[in-house]
Protein backbone atom coordinates (compact mmCIF):
# COMPACT_ATOMS: atom_id res chain seq x y z
CA UNK A 1 0.00 0.00 0.00
CA UNK A 2 1.47 3.80 -0.57
CA UNK A 3 2.36 5.67 2.04
CA UNK A 4 0.27 8.50 0.65
CA UNK A 5 -3.10 6.65 0.94
CA UNK A 6 -3.91 7.62 4.98
CA UNK A 7 -3.16 11.05 3.39
CA UNK A 8 -5.23 10.76 1.25
CA UNK A 9 -7.96 9.34 2.78
CA UNK A 10 -7.93 12.16 5.60
CA UNK A 11 -8.10 14.40 2.80
CA UNK A 12 -11.52 12.63 1.62
CA UNK A 13 -13.08 12.85 4.88
CA UNK A 14 -12.03 16.74 5.55
CA UNK A 15 -13.56 17.44 2.53
CA UNK A 16 -16.87 15.81 3.24
CA UNK A 17 -16.65 17.69 6.56
CA UNK A 18 -15.92 21.18 4.78
CA UNK A 19 -19.42 20.53 2.60
CA UNK A 20 -21.03 19.05 5.70
CA UNK A 21 -20.06 22.28 7.61
CA UNK A 22 -21.65 24.10 4.19
CA UNK A 23 -24.64 22.46 4.47
CA UNK A 24 -24.78 22.91 8.61
CA UNK A 25 -24.35 26.62 7.84
CA UNK A 26 -27.11 27.00 5.03
CA UNK A 27 -29.52 24.78 7.53
CA UNK A 28 -29.36 27.42 10.15
CA UNK A 29 -29.59 30.53 8.15
CA UNK A 30 -32.71 29.05 6.29
CA UNK A 31 -33.76 28.15 9.77
CA UNK A 32 -33.81 31.70 11.08
CA UNK A 33 -35.27 32.91 8.13
CA UNK A 34 -38.30 30.60 8.46
CA UNK A 35 -38.59 29.58 12.15
CA UNK A 36 -37.83 33.48 13.53
CA UNK A 37 -38.53 35.45 10.18
CA UNK A 38 -35.13 37.01 10.08
CA UNK A 39 -33.49 38.57 6.98
CA UNK A 40 -30.90 36.34 5.15
CA UNK A 41 -28.02 38.59 6.70
CA UNK A 42 -29.50 38.20 10.57
CA UNK A 43 -29.63 34.40 9.91
CA UNK A 44 -26.06 33.76 8.30
CA UNK A 45 -24.70 36.01 11.10
CA UNK A 46 -26.63 34.54 14.18
CA UNK A 47 -25.60 30.78 12.66
CA UNK A 48 -22.00 31.48 12.67
CA UNK A 49 -21.78 33.36 16.20
CA UNK A 50 -23.77 29.44 17.37
CA UNK A 51 -21.73 27.34 15.04
CA UNK A 52 -18.41 29.31 16.92
CA UNK A 53 -19.90 29.44 20.26
CA UNK A 54 -18.66 33.41 20.72
CA UNK A 55 -21.29 34.09 22.93
CA UNK A 56 -22.24 37.40 21.10
CA UNK A 57 -26.13 38.54 22.07
CA UNK A 58 -28.80 37.12 19.95
CA UNK A 59 -29.63 39.30 16.80
CA UNK A 60 -33.38 39.58 17.85
CA UNK A 61 -35.36 37.99 20.98
CA UNK A 62 -35.83 33.98 20.13
CA UNK A 63 -39.06 32.67 21.07
CA UNK A 64 -39.51 29.00 21.89
CA UNK A 65 -38.91 27.24 18.70
CA UNK A 66 -36.13 29.76 18.11
CA UNK A 67 -34.49 28.48 21.04
CA UNK A 68 -35.18 24.73 19.97
CA UNK A 69 -33.39 25.39 16.90
CA UNK A 70 -30.49 27.09 17.84
CA UNK A 71 -30.32 24.23 20.37
CA UNK A 72 -29.84 22.02 17.73
CA UNK A 73 -28.01 24.52 15.79
CA UNK A 74 -25.43 24.33 18.58
CA UNK A 75 -24.83 20.56 18.75
CA UNK A 76 -24.49 20.17 15.12
CA UNK A 77 -21.54 22.90 15.30
CA UNK A 78 -19.57 21.80 18.53
CA UNK A 79 -20.01 17.83 17.04
CA UNK A 80 -18.18 19.30 14.04
CA UNK A 81 -15.60 21.23 14.94
CA UNK A 82 -14.63 18.28 17.00
CA UNK A 83 -14.77 16.05 14.34
CA UNK A 84 -13.12 18.70 11.99
CA UNK A 85 -10.36 19.05 14.92
CA UNK A 86 -9.77 15.55 15.27
CA UNK A 87 -9.23 14.64 11.43
CA UNK A 88 -6.54 17.58 10.77
CA UNK A 89 -4.65 16.51 14.22
CA UNK A 90 -4.90 13.21 12.76
CA UNK A 91 -3.74 14.26 9.34
CA UNK A 92 -1.08 15.66 10.96
CA UNK A 93 0.04 13.07 13.36
CA UNK A 94 -0.70 9.92 10.71
CA UNK A 95 -1.17 11.25 7.79
CA UNK A 96 1.14 12.00 4.57
CA UNK A 97 2.49 15.62 6.15
CA UNK A 98 4.81 14.03 8.59
CA UNK A 99 6.32 11.92 5.51
CA UNK A 100 6.38 14.54 3.17
CA UNK A 101 7.96 16.86 5.42
CA UNK A 102 10.72 14.46 6.52
CA UNK A 103 11.29 13.52 2.65
CA UNK A 104 11.24 17.36 1.94
CA UNK A 105 14.24 17.43 4.81
CA UNK A 106 15.72 14.54 3.43
CA UNK A 107 15.74 16.26 0.00
CA UNK A 108 17.72 19.26 1.87
CA UNK A 109 20.31 17.11 3.31
CA UNK A 110 20.70 15.46 -0.23
CA UNK A 111 21.91 18.29 -1.97
CA UNK A 112 24.72 18.92 0.63
CA UNK A 113 25.87 15.80 0.79
CA UNK A 114 29.19 16.07 -1.59
CA UNK A 115 31.89 12.97 -2.10
CA UNK A 116 29.30 10.80 -0.65
CA UNK A 117 28.38 7.32 -1.01
CA UNK A 118 25.56 5.76 -2.11
CA UNK A 119 24.02 2.22 -0.66
CA UNK A 120 21.59 0.74 -2.82
CA UNK A 121 18.65 -1.29 -1.23
CA UNK A 122 18.27 -1.35 2.47
CA UNK A 123 17.44 -5.00 3.31
CA UNK A 124 20.16 -7.17 5.38
CA UNK A 125 22.70 -6.45 3.36
CA UNK A 126 22.64 -2.65 2.66
CA UNK A 127 21.87 -2.40 6.20
CA UNK A 128 25.04 -3.56 7.46
CA UNK A 129 27.08 -1.34 5.12
CA UNK A 130 24.90 1.38 5.89
CA UNK A 131 25.80 0.77 9.82
CA UNK A 132 29.38 0.17 8.96
CA UNK A 133 29.64 3.78 7.12
CA UNK A 134 28.08 5.22 10.28
CA UNK A 135 30.88 3.59 12.24
CA UNK A 136 33.71 4.70 9.94
CA UNK A 137 31.46 8.25 10.19
CA UNK A 138 31.16 9.01 6.20
CA UNK A 139 28.24 10.58 4.41
CA UNK A 140 26.26 8.23 2.73
CA UNK A 141 22.53 8.17 1.20
CA UNK A 142 20.37 4.99 0.83
CA UNK A 143 17.96 4.55 -2.17
CA UNK A 144 15.55 1.80 -1.42
CA UNK A 145 11.94 1.64 -3.33
CA UNK A 146 10.19 0.15 -0.27
CA UNK A 147 8.04 2.50 1.60
CA UNK A 148 7.74 0.46 4.04
CA UNK A 149 11.36 0.62 5.40
CA UNK A 150 11.04 4.59 5.67
CA UNK A 151 10.68 4.94 9.06
CA UNK A 152 13.42 1.79 9.62
CA UNK A 153 15.52 4.17 8.06
CA UNK A 154 14.39 7.50 10.17
CA UNK A 155 15.30 5.46 13.02
CA UNK A 156 18.26 3.81 12.00
CA UNK A 157 18.88 8.04 11.20
CA UNK A 158 20.06 7.20 8.11
CA UNK A 159 19.82 9.47 4.74
CA UNK A 160 17.55 7.93 2.79
CA UNK A 161 15.53 8.21 -0.55
CA UNK A 162 12.91 6.41 -1.56
CA UNK A 163 12.83 5.47 -5.02
CA UNK A 164 13.63 2.63 -7.80
CA UNK A 165 18.29 3.10 -7.42
CA UNK A 166 17.86 1.52 -11.14
CA UNK A 167 16.12 4.79 -12.77
CA UNK A 168 18.53 7.38 -13.47
CA UNK A 169 16.43 10.21 -12.22
CA UNK A 170 16.53 9.03 -8.90
CA UNK A 171 20.30 7.99 -8.75
CA UNK A 172 20.58 11.99 -10.08
CA UNK A 173 18.30 12.76 -7.00
CA UNK A 174 20.94 10.83 -4.73
CA UNK A 175 23.78 13.10 -6.25
CA UNK A 176 25.55 10.85 -8.40
CA UNK A 177 27.54 13.41 -9.98
CA UNK A 178 28.65 14.32 -6.37
CA UNK A 179 29.45 10.84 -4.92
CA UNK A 180 32.28 9.08 -4.80
CA UNK A 181 31.04 5.75 -4.55
CA UNK A 182 28.56 3.27 -4.91
CA UNK A 183 27.38 -0.40 -3.06
CA UNK A 184 24.95 -1.94 -4.82
CA UNK A 185 23.45 -3.97 -2.52
CA UNK A 186 20.25 -5.38 -4.35
CA UNK A 187 19.21 -8.96 -4.31
CA UNK A 188 18.46 -9.27 -7.74
CA UNK A 189 21.47 -9.70 -10.40
CA UNK A 190 19.92 -8.33 -12.96
CA UNK A 191 18.61 -4.71 -11.30
CA UNK A 192 22.38 -4.92 -9.95
CA UNK A 193 23.74 -4.81 -13.51
CA UNK A 194 21.28 -1.63 -14.02
CA UNK A 195 22.29 0.07 -11.51
CA UNK A 196 25.74 -0.34 -12.08
CA UNK A 197 25.75 0.35 -16.20
CA UNK A 198 23.39 3.20 -15.27
CA UNK A 199 25.77 4.68 -12.27
CA UNK A 200 29.00 4.34 -14.37
CA UNK A 201 27.04 6.35 -17.25
CA UNK A 202 26.58 9.33 -15.14
CA UNK A 203 29.57 9.31 -13.06
CA UNK A 204 32.72 7.47 -15.03
CA UNK A 205 34.65 8.32 -11.93
CA UNK A 206 32.41 6.69 -9.15
CA UNK A 207 33.86 3.50 -7.51
CA UNK A 208 31.23 1.11 -7.71
CA UNK A 209 30.88 -2.52 -5.13
CA UNK A 210 28.38 -5.03 -6.31
CA UNK A 211 26.78 -8.10 -5.06
CA UNK A 212 25.71 -11.00 -6.84
CA UNK A 213 24.55 -13.97 -6.15
CA UNK A 214 26.39 -16.64 -8.66
CA UNK A 215 30.13 -16.19 -10.60
CA UNK A 216 27.81 -15.50 -13.70
CA UNK A 217 26.64 -12.70 -12.48
CA UNK A 218 29.43 -11.58 -11.13
CA UNK A 219 31.43 -11.80 -14.96
CA UNK A 220 27.79 -9.32 -15.92
CA UNK A 221 28.64 -6.78 -13.19
CA UNK A 222 32.47 -6.49 -14.35
CA UNK A 223 31.54 -6.02 -18.03
CA UNK A 224 28.84 -3.42 -16.69
CA UNK A 225 31.40 -1.15 -14.59
CA UNK A 226 31.54 -2.41 -11.57
CA UNK A 227 35.10 -1.96 -9.71
CA UNK A 228 34.65 -4.85 -7.16
CA UNK A 229 31.95 -7.31 -7.08
CA UNK A 230 31.34 -9.45 -3.73
CA UNK A 231 29.27 -12.80 -3.99
CA UNK A 232 28.36 -13.66 -0.24
CA UNK A 233 26.80 -17.55 -1.60
CA UNK A 234 29.94 -18.16 -3.23
CA UNK A 235 32.69 -16.72 -0.93
CA UNK A 236 30.46 -17.95 2.08
CA UNK A 237 30.36 -21.44 0.81
CA UNK A 238 34.01 -21.20 -0.01
CA UNK A 239 34.85 -20.21 3.63
CA UNK A 240 32.90 -23.03 5.28
CA UNK A 241 34.54 -25.68 3.45
CA UNK A 242 37.61 -23.91 4.04
CA UNK A 243 37.11 -23.78 7.72
CA UNK A 244 36.12 -27.79 7.63
CA UNK A 245 39.01 -28.72 5.76
CA UNK A 246 41.76 -26.71 7.68
CA UNK A 247 40.73 -26.73 11.01
CA UNK A 248 43.26 -24.64 12.69
CA UNK A 249 42.58 -21.92 10.24
CA UNK A 250 40.45 -19.40 12.25
CA UNK A 251 39.46 -16.76 9.64
CA UNK A 252 41.11 -16.17 5.77
CA UNK A 253 41.11 -13.21 3.31
CA UNK A 254 42.09 -13.82 -0.45
CA UNK A 255 44.11 -11.28 -2.16
CA UNK A 256 43.53 -11.48 -5.93
CA UNK A 257 45.81 -9.01 -7.97
CA UNK A 258 45.10 -9.03 -11.78
CA UNK A 259 47.89 -10.79 -13.48
CA UNK A 260 49.33 -12.17 -9.53
CA UNK A 261 49.38 -15.30 -8.35
CA UNK A 262 46.82 -14.79 -5.47
CA UNK A 263 47.31 -14.80 -2.00
CA UNK A 264 46.07 -15.52 1.36
CA UNK A 265 45.94 -13.85 4.75
CA UNK A 266 45.06 -16.30 7.33
CA UNK A 267 44.59 -16.34 11.09
CA UNK A 268 45.85 -19.83 12.48
CA UNK A 269 45.69 -21.12 16.34
CA UNK A 270 48.38 -22.46 18.20
CA UNK A 271 46.35 -25.52 19.48
CA UNK A 272 47.03 -27.93 22.67
CA UNK A 273 49.15 -30.57 21.82
CA UNK A 274 50.07 -29.09 18.32
CA UNK A 275 53.67 -29.67 17.08
CA UNK A 276 54.13 -25.66 16.36
CA UNK A 277 54.68 -25.23 20.55
CA UNK A 278 57.61 -24.02 21.28
CA UNK A 279 59.11 -23.99 17.62
CA UNK A 280 60.72 -20.66 16.44
CA UNK A 281 58.46 -18.60 13.92
CA UNK A 282 60.64 -18.33 11.34
CA UNK A 283 60.73 -22.63 11.11
CA UNK A 284 57.02 -22.63 11.65
CA UNK A 285 55.77 -20.08 8.44
CA UNK A 286 58.34 -21.76 6.08
CA UNK A 287 57.59 -19.80 2.79
CA UNK A 288 54.72 -17.97 4.30
CA UNK A 289 55.09 -14.27 5.56
CA UNK A 290 54.32 -13.59 8.94
CA UNK A 291 52.54 -10.09 9.63
CA UNK A 292 51.79 -10.47 13.32
CA UNK A 293 51.35 -12.96 17.04
CA UNK A 294 48.66 -12.06 19.60
CA UNK A 295 49.26 -13.72 22.49
CA UNK A 296 46.92 -14.90 24.99
CA UNK A 297 47.23 -12.34 27.12
CA UNK A 298 46.59 -10.00 24.23
CA UNK A 299 49.74 -8.70 23.74
CA UNK A 300 49.56 -7.88 19.58
CA UNK A 301 53.65 -8.64 18.14
CA UNK A 302 53.63 -7.16 14.91
CA UNK A 303 56.51 -7.52 12.44
CA UNK A 304 57.38 -10.52 14.41
CA UNK A 305 61.02 -11.74 14.44
CA UNK A 306 62.01 -15.33 12.82
CA UNK A 307 63.28 -16.77 16.67
CA UNK A 308 60.24 -15.62 18.03
CA UNK A 309 59.58 -18.69 19.76
CA UNK A 310 55.40 -20.24 19.59
CA UNK A 311 53.26 -20.76 22.39
CA UNK A 312 50.19 -22.86 22.79
CA UNK A 313 47.48 -20.23 22.18
CA UNK A 314 49.16 -18.06 20.16
CA UNK A 315 47.09 -16.56 17.12
CA UNK A 316 49.25 -16.03 14.03
CA UNK A 317 48.64 -14.23 10.53
CA UNK A 318 50.41 -14.90 7.83
CA UNK A 319 50.28 -14.04 4.21
CA UNK A 320 51.22 -16.42 1.45
CA UNK A 321 49.88 -18.35 -0.92
CA UNK A 322 48.20 -21.73 -0.44
CA UNK A 323 50.72 -23.53 -1.13
CA UNK A 324 53.04 -22.29 1.63
CA UNK A 325 50.15 -21.91 4.02
CA UNK A 326 49.21 -26.00 3.28
CA UNK A 327 51.73 -27.34 5.59
CA UNK A 328 50.40 -25.03 8.32
CA UNK A 329 46.64 -25.04 8.09
CA UNK A 330 45.86 -28.87 9.46
CA UNK A 331 44.11 -31.77 7.76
Amino acid sequence: MRRDAPYEGILRRLRRMALLALAVVVYGTVGYMVVSGWSLIDGLYMTLITLTTVGFTEVHPLGDEGRIFTMSLLVMGVGLIAVTLSLAGQLIQEGALGDRGRRRRMSKRIEELDSHYIVCAYGRVGRTVARQLQIEKVQFVVIDRLDDLEDTMAQDGVVYLIGDPSDESVLRAAGIHRARGLVAAVDDDADSVYITLAARALNPDIYIVARASTEHAGRALSNAGANRVISPYVNSGRDMAHQVLHRRVIDAIDVTIEGAEPLVIEELQVEKDSVLIDTPLGEAAGRAIPLAVRRTDGQVITSPQPDLVLRQGDLLVLLGDRESLRPLEGD
